[in-house]
């Protein structure tokens, strides 16, 4: 399902851009040569809807254009993820007494970085991926996994052919996803009664604090509050009961989902959603002021470049991400700015970056070449980062970070 432009994809209200980051690039769209003539653009306006405050992209790319067999995000290359979610798994089984007779699902598994501690602890699971390259990765761990988009159908044909979900897993995913409203349809349909539904997403205050603009693009259609979520939520007979914080991805919030009144708030959720009334989350000057802060960091970045070029000294990328092509193209920065960003992923390795089309290079190459200035894109993992590039301040290198300021 496509969606009208200038309306609100959760609620349908009329909505009107506060800012324009202009002609954008896949963030994922990593690319060879051959791809630079065909590479696809879209335009990149943001809005918050004055009736359920859902902070959104105004109009993103098919979905087949982003998430497909050659998606370049895989999980499981942080160590610090992976632990992660493991400890996650851990509490969840735990708490939720899953065993043997229980059922799990994750919608955008990945690569498996979930879903396998279920899988070693033997509680049974299905993963939902439309990226068949990560999906296969998933399935090399021993982890059952549906090809496909998740929506109210698919929830249909699982309750039909396996029962109903104890645990409902979205992290990092529902962001992604244009019809918002098809998948919390089938999330309803799909958990147990006393069933629960856990979802962690980059959390619009955090964004908004760290004035972290990167972690806009179209794959991250949405920026979630517990404001905006709940009203989603309230169409589909959903609620947030519990809600917990972490500082991942930048800032991220875990919400803990039920059926409307399966169990009662607890007081840290309680505190949060008063919190987000200070925060100025329904107040239209909030946003404003977030689109001077972003123009601000933006002027920042470029002049802190050319201050670097203009005194002869070298100056790379580090952390070839997704939020990367946001701040190369929003800063209009180039391959004679920056001539190359070195990179853990195999899988980009070698190609070019979305839009800037600066070369990738793997990331053991970047003790050799000895930089005095690196802005590092991944800056959401600068301990993980700064702890294996040691030498680099050693050396007297120095980390740009490219946004406001570092989560503390």
């Amino acid at each position: 399902m496509r969606f009208k432009p200038g309306f609100c994809r959760i609620c349908d209200h009329p909505i009107s851009p506060f800012m324009d980051f202009g002609d954008m690039p896949i963030g994922n769209g990593f690319l060879s040569l051959d791809g630079f003539e065909t590479e696809y653009f879209y335009k990149m306006k943001v809005a918050v809807c004055e009736r359920c405050f859902t902070f959104q992209v105004v109009e993103v790319p098919d979905p087949k254009k982003m998430f497909h067999s050659n998606y370049a995000y895989f999980a499981s290359t942080s160590h610090y993820m992976v632990k992660h979610f493991q400890e996650m798994s851990e509490r969840l089984i735990d708490d939720l007494k899953l065993d043997e007779n229980s059922l799990v699902v994750e919608i955008g598994c990945n690569d498996g970085i979930t879903l396998k501690n279920f899988v070693e602890a033997r509680v049974p699971s299905i993963g939902i991926e439309p990226s068949s390259n990560v999906a296969e990765k998933a399935r090399s761990k021993g982890i059952k996994v549906l090809d496909k988009f998740f929506n109210l159908e698919t929830a249909n044909t699982l309750v039909e052919e396996v029962g109903n979900a104890d645990l409902f897993i979205a992290t990092n995913t529902m962001h992604h996803i244009e019809d918002i409203n098809s998948v919390f349809a089938g999330v309803k349909e799909l958990l147990k009664p006393k069933g629960v539904m856990v979802q962690e997403d980059p959390y619009l205050g955090d964004m908004l604090k760290l004035v972290s603009y990167d972690q806009i693009y179209a794959e991250h259609m949405y920026l979630w509050s517990i404001t905006s979520l709940n009203n989603v939520l309230a169409r589909h007979g959903l609620e947030i009961f519990d809600i917990e914080r972490n500082k991942f991805h930048g800032g991220c919030m875990r919400y803990y989902i039920c059926h409307k009144g399966a169990f009662s708030p607890t007081e840290q959720f309680l505190k949060q959603q008063n919190k987000e009334v200070k925060l100025g989350i329904k107040e239209a000057k909030t946003y404003h002021k977030f689109r001077l802060m972003c123009e601000e960091s933006r002027d920042k970045l470029v002049n802190k470049v050319s201050e670097i070029r203009e005194s002869g000294k070298k100056i790379v990328g580090y952390g070839a991400t997704a939020k990367s092509a946001t701040i190369i193209n929003y800063c209009n920065l180039t391959c004679e700015d920056i001539p190359c960003i070195f990179d853990s992923t195999d899988f980009k390795q070698g190609k070019y970056s979305p839009g800037a089309h600066i070369p990738v290079l793997p990331a053991e190459q970047f003790k050799d070449e000895k930089p005095d200035f690196a802005i590092l894109f991944a800056w959401n993992h600068f301990k993980e980062i700064n702890d294996k590039e040691k030498d680099f301040e050693r050396y007297g290198g120095e980390w740009v970070i490219p946004i406001g300021q570092l989560p503390k």
